[in-house]
């Protein structure tokens, strides 16, 4: 059987009596990171061999475990912190299993994106987008693609891309709420709201997870949006400045809001 455990994100406290004896049971563990996997598995006293098991050798290092299994063994899969296989190694081994017939469960236990969701206070649905990748391109058809939809979006977030993944997800969703969590579960946990357009001005350390809330659709309606934009011409703004401002009301992007005036 294989295990998919999940371990604590913040708090080595943060873990349940089940994951802890299906550690203690299996034949190994397969860790994203040993060495960050022994600090936690010492804090129980868990002493079971460690093999690395992490995104760069996911398919080598798969194959061995699926024959471990097909040989009758009990392995469980952790990863640094939280859930395996989302955002973190653990779901081409999932695969795997399903493809060779063997049995798997989940463990249950901490998910950042969970934790972050219920600080946040924010309204379901929401849409769990994780890292965004470095390549500028793909990161704008990610966010392009889900601009579209009426959901909270969650990513998250490493200190050294923050800033510039908040200016890329303004340019191309527009001003919208944003709530930063960072640290969960740890001694300087931190739950911060600005917008998309203000950013992110506090601590730049520690893991993030990124809430953007739901466009205000309540304002998006083409006829409201041509009251609004009118009512601003009206009042003398440059077509610039009121595309900018119906932006920050409805959430949509100024290039956008701009051809719709300039096509009118």
């Amino acid at each position: 059987m294989l295990y998919l455990v999940a371990t604590p994100i913040g708090n080595l406290k943060e873990v349940t009596h089940r994951a802890i004896e299906v550690l203690e049971s299996v034949d190994y563990i397969a860790c994203e990171d040993t060495r960050t996997s022994k600090v936690f598995l010492d804090n129980y006293n868990i002493h079971k061999p460690l093999v690395s098991y992490h995104k760069f050798n996911e398919n080598q290092s798969g194959e061995k475990i699926v024959k471990d299994l097909l040989d009758g063994k009990n392995i469980a899969i952790i990863s640094d912190a939280g859930m395996p296989g989302i955002s973190d190694p653990g779901n081409i081994l999932v695969k795997l299993c399903q493809s060779n017939d063997l049995p798997y469960t989940v463990i249950s236990g901490p998910s950042a994106l969970v934790n972050a969701f219920v600080l946040s206070g924010y309204e379901p649905p929401f849409t769990f987008v994780g890292f965004l990748p470095d390549n500028n391109s793909k990161k704008n058809k990610i966010l392009e693609d889900f601009s579209k939809i009426n959901s909270v979006l969650i990513f998250y977030c490493s200190p050294h891309s923050l800033l510039e993944d908040i200016k890329d997800m303004h340019n191309v969703l527009g001003d919208r709420e944003v709530c930063f969590v960072r640290e969960i579960s740890k001694k300087f946990e931190e739950v911060s709201f600005s917008s998309l357009q203000e950013g992110y001005k506090n601590t730049l350390k520690g893991e993030f997870v990124v809430l953007v809330n739901k466009p205000n659709l309540e304002s998006v309606t083409p006829e409201k949006i041509d009251d609004k934009l009118q009512a601003l011409l009206d009042l003398g703004l440059s077509k610039t400045d009121a595309s900018k401002v119906i932006a920050k009301l409805t959430g949509r992007k100024k290039s956008d809001i701009y051809k719709d005036i300039i096509n009118n």
